[in-house]
C-alpha cells in the first residue's frame, strides 16, 4: 500500500475534517506526568507501556514510511484475530540499537543504519490479550516506566530539523544536571497531511534527573 493510500484510509477512519487538535484530543496518547518545566522543555514521567515496533533500514524519513506502513497493516486487521486496533499518537522514530554483550550491559546505535518505529497500543490491551501480528517484522515491546526531557516543535521533522532539536535539548538537558541515558526519540502526533505549521513533533531524551 502506498503512502497516499494508506493516509486515504486512515482520513476516512479518523476524519480528515477534523483540526490538528480536534483529532489529537480524540486520539488516546500514552498517560504521563509532568514533573517539571523550564521554558519549552518538559521533564515527563511515562507509565508501562505496550506497543508495536518494526526495524526498518534507510535514510530517515523513508524508514519512518516504511515503519509506519508496516505497524499500520497490523492495526488495520493483519493480525491473527483480524482485529482493528485504534489509532494512537504519537508514532515514534528512533534509531535501532545493538547489546553490547559486555558488563554491564550497554546499548549502542546500529552501524547498519536501521531504525526502530513504534505504534503505542490502547490502554485497555494487556500482552495477553492483544493479537498477534501476521507479519513477522512486526513484534509486540512491552516498555518500562520512563523519564524523558522532551522538547516540542512544529513544521517539517526532517533529518536537519530532529537533529537541531535533538541538540537543543541535550544541551538543555546537561544544564539541568540531568544524565542522558540512551538515544534519542522522535514523536510525531499528526497525520502527513496536516500542514507543517500545525504539526505537533517532539524529540525526547531519556533521562535520570536529579
Amino acid at each position: 500500500m502506498t503512502a497516499l493510500k494508506l493516509a486515504a484510509l486512515i482520513a476516512s477512519v479518523t476524519g480528515a475534517t477534523l483540526t490538528p487538535e480536534l483529532a489529537r484530543a480524540a486520539t488516546e496518547q500514552p498517560a504521563y506526568t509532568v514533573l517539571q518545566r523550564d521554558g519549552a522543555v518538559e521533564l515527563r514521567r511515562y507509565g508501562p507501556r505496550l506497543a508495536a515496533e518494526t526495524t526498518v533500514r534507510g535514510d530517515e524519513v523513508s524508514a519512518r514510511n516504511k515503519g509506519f506502513q508496516a505497524i499500520a497493516g497490523y492495526i488495520f486487521g493483519g493480525n491473527t484475530g483480524k482485529t482493528p486496533i485504534a489509532m494512537t499518537a504519537p508514532v515514534a522514530q528512533a534509531k535501532a540499537e545493538k547489546i553490547a554483550m559486555t558488563a554491564p550491559v550497554a546499548q549502542e546505535p546500529a552501524a547498519d543504519g536501521s531504525w526502530r518505529v513504534q505504534f503505542f497500543m490502547p490502554a485497555k490491551y494487556t500482552r495477553a490479550t492483544l493479537p498477534t501480528p501476521n507479519n513477522p517484522d512486526v513484534r509486540i515491546v512491552e516498555l518500562p516506566a520512563e523519564q524523558f526531557a522532551v522538547l516540542r516543535f512544529s513544521g517539517l521533522a526532517g533529518r536537519t530539523a530532529v537533529a537541531a532539536r535533538n541538540k537543543e535539548l541535550t544541551d538543555k538537558a546537561a544544564a539541568m544536571g540531568w544524565k542522558v541515558t540512551g538515544p534519542a526519540v522522535v514523536w510525531f502526533y499528526d497525520p502527513p497531511w496536516t500542514l507543517p505549521p500545525m504539526r505537533r513533533n517532539e524529540v525526547a531524551l531519556p533521562v535520570a534527573a536529579k
